[in-house]
């Protein structure tokens, strides 16, 4: 695929369409098929099976030396196949539902990132060998599966003030970033010592093969990892020091770009992780901007003329000399500021809506506006001021927050994905390795 095409766009075109079933009409026309795995009271087929897999293929149509053998392949996109009817089982059981509205707006929003019409989102699809109607298949997927993450982690992660004091004293957030990538190699819940011993030297072996040249750490991760992010060639991103989990900070801090540590043990199992790159954050600030405000509502009984001109009326007053504030507790339907004189506050550009944000922009200190429309109604502003706020600290314990939250969202739905698996009845039909 084309390397300007942006991630969003990519990322479902390589990743969720290789977990797409194959097209009912397909499968119609096959002759002979069969099943490679049972889920509970579903069924994988060889004919969608094959389709992921092509489609993993064609995504390395290029290197194909990448990939690890067939037999391996399938294994990983069977896990991945099976991980994901589990999801969007448990999301339609559970009611989580993806309106036809709500893919529309998702599919324009992807067009618009990628700077396309639709039009040529469609022509863009068909080129990567992807219909219109798999697309959008392949996006509802998605979302129901996202939306179920946030249902089941809602109201289960809870950050206290205390705990971000607590990661503040002992971590540096707002420091630099790492742009990481990893190699899995899984054990199973309650592992036996020889699994254990077999999983460890196995890590070993394939941080010798990358030495060596003999593959870098993106085809050893296609290759070899267990983890969900093999086939990205083991691509985690970029991350702060303070999202990662503490007892592996210590070991990526030692390591140059380029470099690979020692085999790592997780709940998961062995963890190889590559230092791809970093950079550093610096002193974030905001503008902001203090104004007085009036608003005419447009209400059932008050329409968009008779609005204008009460709004043309109050702006007369002011300008023949009357306090803003004064006419602002007379007249104004704004009930956030009314009664302080209309007047705003401090806040960043566009809080009271872009309409309000693109007439401030225009105005110097002082000056007061003409009447303009908004969605609400018609609205009156004196820009008073603004300042440039060093929001680095702030910024710094809502990071904190994310982190935290993040890692507890991640912990919980890792342990709900595992116990979804478990409780599943899965039956692979694939010859044994």
């Amino acid at each position: 695929m084309n390397n300007a095409f942006t991630p969003v766009l990519a990322a479902l075109l390589a990743v969720s369409a290789a977990l797409l079933p194959a097209p009912a009409a397909a499968q119609a026309t096959t002759s002979v098929d069969s099943i490679v795995a049972v889920v509970d009271e579903d069924v994988i087929l060889r004919s969608e099976l094959d389709r992921a897999v092509s489609n993993v293929e064609a995504q390395y149509a290029s290197n194909p030396g990448q990939l690890p053998p067939r037999p391996v392949l399938e294994r990983q996109v069977l896990d991945r196949l099976v991980l994901s009817r589990l999801q969007l089982g448990r999301a339609r059981d559970s009611g989580v539902r993806v309106s036809d509205g709500e893919l529309a707006q998702a599919i324009e929003s992807v067009a618009s990132r990628n700077r396309m019409t639709g039009d040529q989102l469609r022509q863009r699809l068909a080129a990567d060998g992807m219909s219109y109607e798999e697309f959008r298949t392949s996006l509802r997927e998605e979302m129901l599966i996202e939306r179920l993450r946030q249902r089941f982690v809602q109201g289960r992660v809870q950050v206290s003030e205390s705990e971000i004091d607590q990661l503040l004293a002992v971590r540096e957030i707002g420091g630099p970033e790492v742009r990481l990538a990893n190699i899995v190699v899984g054990l199973p819940d309650g592992a036996t010592p020889d699994q254990v011993a077999t999983a460890a030297n196995k890590a070993r072996d394939i941080k010798s093969v990358i030495e060596k040249g003999e593959l870098d750490f993106s085809a050893a991760a296609i290759r070899f990892s267990d983890a969900p992010n093999a086939l990205e060639g083991g691509e985690i991103g970029w991350r702060a020091l303070d999202a990662i989990p503490p007892a592996l900070v210590g070991l990526i801090q030692q390591l140059q770009p380029g470099q690979i540590t020692e085999p790592v043990r997780t709940p998961g199992g062995y963890q190889l992780i590559q230092l791809i790159e970093t950079r550093a954050q610096g002193v974030q600030t905001i503008t902001e901007y203090n104004s007085l405000g009036i608003l005419v509502r447009v209400t059932p009984t008050v329409n968009v003329e008779a609005a204008r001109q009460k709004i043309e009326q109050m702006r007369a007053r002011i300008v023949a000399g009357e306090d803003f504030g004064v006419v602002a507790r007379e007249g104004s339907d704004d009930n956030l500021s009314r009664n302080d004189g209309g007047n705003m506050g401090w806040f960043q550009i566009n809080e009271w809506g872009t309409a309000v944000g693109n007439q401030l922009m225009q105005l110097q200190d002082g000056e007061l506006s003409q009447p303009f429309q908004s969605e609400v109604g018609w609205h009156l502003v004196r820009r008073l001021g603004t300042r440039v706020q060093d929001v680095t600290e702030l910024n710094r314990r809502n990071q904190a927050r994310e982190i935290i939250a993040q890692r507890k969202a991640e912990e919980e739905y890792e342990r709900y994905l595992r116990q979804l698996r478990t409780e599943a009845y899965f039956e692979s039909r694939l010859p044994a390795p």
